[in-house]
């Protein structure tokens, strides 16, 4: 079996590189109609590079897991700007594409914990539906959009999981099918535990993202050797191995916030469960010191016995 691993947005190991430089709506506002285009094109041209830049040093180094910046376009989903990203980058977004199918790459994104689809007010489900549109798009015009997946939380609880959960169903059917059909769930750190996400994603037919540091600072409700074999279970329509997040608390009492480096003795037991199932999977690394702590987890992994370095970015056991 092979553990692929990965990490989010942006290569700290390169000068400049980040896929996420924005401008605010306050700032947008002030400036006059042609330096406003100009400022969004500016922007924009800058992330998509610096994500080209991010692909160039992933495939140079073995790691072909990777989670794109959902911050490339700025104010792309402000109801006051509502401007064609797409058109002037065509060629881009083309680039991109043509690099992961190329070379084999995964790719994702991640929206912010404001997309979700609980609420009880109308007008966060529409921006939850308009900020998915957003991300489809960008992996359409990549070329992407059949394969690469949108990874959301369940959402909040407003005091009654049944009536939320049951709000969920609701309001993500007025998503776009197509758009449904390549979008995960993740289990999170205070109120979904990964047996509710679990039901969630088995009752729509959706691919489970299990987050092994979200799962221990939320109840640890379920073993690993029951929520596992779940998980692959809700992967086999998509024919990928399934997805896993994987970080390690910042200290004794900040338990939920990321560490800069993935702390091995943390992690030991779940990539051992994982072993122990017996296949093959992908791992996001999600702290803070991103390409650099996965790079150095998947090091620290292939000093132990079984466990063999076939890439810069994966581990055969």
């Amino acid at each position: 079996m092979r553990l692929r691993f990965g990490y989010v947005s942006t290569a700290l190991s390169l000068w400049e590189a980040s896929p996420s430089r924005t401008l605010t709506f306050t700032k947008w506002s002030k400036m006059e109609r042609d330096q406003r285009r100009e400022k969004l094109l500016h922007v924009t041209r800058h992330n998509l590079q610096a994500t080209i830049r991010m692909l160039h040093y992933n495939i140079a180094h073995g790691i072909e897991l990777y989670r794109m910046s959902s911050s490339l376009v700025p104010l792309a989903t402000h109801p006051e700007v509502k401007w064609d990203y797409v058109t002037p980058f065509q060629d881009l977004f083309q680039e991109i594409g043509e690099l992961v199918q190329r070379y084999y790459l995964r790719v994702s994104f991640h929206p912010n914990q404001f997309t979700l689809f609980t609420s009880p007010e109308e007008h966060v489900t529409i921006n939850a539906i308009r900020d998915m549109t957003y991300h489809y798009d960008m992996l359409e015009a990549m070329g992407l959009h059949k394969d690469a997946r949108i990874n959301i939380h369940v959402g909040g609880a407003y005091g009654n999981k049944i009536e939320a959960l049951a709000r969920f169903k609701d309001n993500f059917s007025k998503l776009d099918k197509k758009i449904r059909k390549q979008t995960t769930i993740e289990n999170d750190d205070k109120t979904y535990t990964a047996l509710e996400t679990l039901n969630v994603c088995e009752e729509q037919g959706l691919p489970f993202v299990f987050d092994y540091h979200h799962h221990w600072a939320n109840s640890l409700e379920g073993s690993l050797d029951v929520i596992i074999p779940r998980v692959f279970v809700t992967w086999e329509h998509t024919g990928m191995p399934p997805k896993f997040h994987l970080s390690s608390p910042k200290s004794n009492k900040a338990i939920r916030a990321h560490a800069d480096y993935v702390d091995i003795d943390f992690a030991l037991p779940f990539i051992k469960a994982l072993k122990a199932y017996g296949q093959s999977a992908d791992i996001m690394i999600e702290a803070k010191s991103k390409d650099q702590a996965a790079l150095k987890l998947v090091e620290e992994l292939s000093q132990i016995r079984g466990f063999k370095r076939i890439s810069g970015g994966a581990i055969e056991i």
